[in-house]
């Protein structure tokens, strides 16, 4: 199956692959080849993207992705988000200095829309230190 995810910024990815895992808003997806039509929308999280089937976990790429949507046609998993990082895109320091930013945001919100910037915020920062976490583990 070919995958090709699509950011803001460009094309991040583009090659056939084995398995693409993916976070919706009704939760985590498995698409493998030849996997039914579906749109749907990207919730915040990570992408894991499995090559060739018989590649050990340790060698699965990640993306840290937020809004967006899913499109699968003819064998083809076609993904278009606002943004994605790698993990080597990543500085764990700088991001966990952004979450605590973001939370001390939150605790002070005074109205719905300023808690919801907060808390989109917070959710983006929250799945860059998950996928930064996930470089330290398989490296």
């Amino acid at each position: 199956m070919r995958f090709i995810l699509t950011a803001i910024s460009g094309k991040k990815y583009d090659d056939e692959v084995y398995e693409v895992v993916l976070p919706t808003m009704d939760g985590q997806i498995g698409v493998l080849s030849h996997h039914m039509p579906l749109f749907s929308a990207v919730a915040p999280g990570v992408i894991m993207i499995r090559k060739h089937a018989r590649d050990p976990d340790s060698a699965l790429e990640y993306f840290a992705v937020y809004g967006g949507a899913i499109e699968i046609s003819d064998n083809t998993l076609r993904v278009l988000v606002d943004e994605a990082s790698r993990p080597d895109e990543i500085n764990e320091a700088e991001a966990k200095v952004a979450m605590q930013r973001a939370e001390k945001m939150k605790a002070e919100a005074k109205d719905q829309a300023s808690l919801e910037h907060a808390q989109a915020l917070v959710d983006r920062q929250a799945v860059r230190l998950q996928v930064a976490g996930l470089k330290r583990r398989h490296h």
